[in-house]
């Protein structure tokens, strides 16, 4: 997580790097959804990704002797947030394991309208005019991807919502969760290292997440070896994307939360579509679009 300094052209290998690692959060998402398939849960899995990218970024701020030199301010929010990102990686990969990859992520990409909404309940900030006007773009996306009418599906409304009501609450959940947490790092800790929130962030939700697992009676490990792909795929793509984005990007003068990387949900559906032979109707495709636009437009309008 971090702040938005002013925006920079981008070079064609700045582009391509954004691109990949959009595709890796995408992939890493795709490959999470083959370990629940294959026995792992979702505390299992956010304890492997959180504390092997918690353990590399630790290893890059000895690397590079970034001082750690925390205030009070940072003392309280960083605990905070490390919760917050812990309800959020848990609800989020509860999601994924519950709906189509593509689908969860839409959900969640809807995190921008919680960040205005947190914003102005915590540090009373009204939203900006283009946030209120993307709002219901935003929301007639999200129900078009969701079927909310079940007509697509042919459930009907009630049937659709009996099957997709879990996972798109835990989504929904996932994009609040996070989007208060945006709001605490731009106001509590953006003067702080970004290698340094997150190498905070990921131990502290590696430690929740370990914590579940104690209470569940200890790892839920993968059955097959397609599960044990999975769970190393979802650890290396996730830790990959997130060192890249910390070490590469800076040195590039890219924006980390560039808006090219919300094209995250589209990377998974391709991948989802070959690789797990997942597909949703057209309209949830037009959905899907409108959605995924939406969040671009408003990022690159607040640079």
């Amino acid at each position: 997580m971090r702040t938005t300094p002013p925006l920079m052209a981008l070079s064609g290998t700045a582009f391509a790097i954004l691109l990949l690692i959009a595709f890796m959060m995408g992939a890493n998402h795709v490959a999470a959804r083959i370990a629940f398939d294959h026995g792992v849960d979702v505390a299992t899995a956010v304890t492997f990704r959180s504390a092997v990218t918690a353990l590399v970024v630790v290893a890059l701020l000895r690397i590079y002797r970034v001082p750690i030199q925390l205030t009070a301010r940072h003392r309280r929010a960083l605990p905070a947030m490390g919760l917050l990102v812990g309800v959020q990686s848990l609800c989020l990969y509860s999601a994924v394991a519950r709906l189509p990859v593509a689908i969860a992520l839409l959900a969640f990409n809807t995190y921008p309208l919680w960040t205005a909404l947190w914003a102005r309940v915590v540090y009373g900030q009204k939203p900006p005019p283009s946030l209120v006007r993307a709002m219901p773009v935003m929301l007639f996306g999200l129900a078009l991807a969701l079927d909310v009418l079940g007509a697509s599906s042919g459930l009907g409304a009630s049937g659709q919502w009996q099957q997709i009501g879990a996972g798109v609450a835990f989504a929904l959940t996932a994009a609040a969760t996070f989007g208060l947490a945006l709001v605490l790092t731009q106001h509590e800790t953006g003067d702080l290292d970004g290698r340094l929130r997150t190498a905070s962030t990921m131990g502290i939700v590696a430690v929740l997440a370990l914590a579940g697992v104690a209470t569940q009676g200890g790892f839920q490990l993968p059955q097959a070896v397609a599960g044990w792909w999975g769970l190393v795929g979802l650890t290396v793509l996730y830790g990959t994307a997130f060192t890249i984005m910390f070490t590469v990007l800076p040195r590039l003068g890219v924006v980390g939360n560039s808006a090219i990387m919300n094209i995250e949900p589209i990377f998974a559906l391709v991948l989802a579509w070959a690789i797990l032979g997942q597909a949703i109707a057209p309209v949830q495709v037009l959905g899907g679009l409108v959605v995924v636009a939406t969040v671009m437009w408003l990022g690159l309008r607040k640079n």
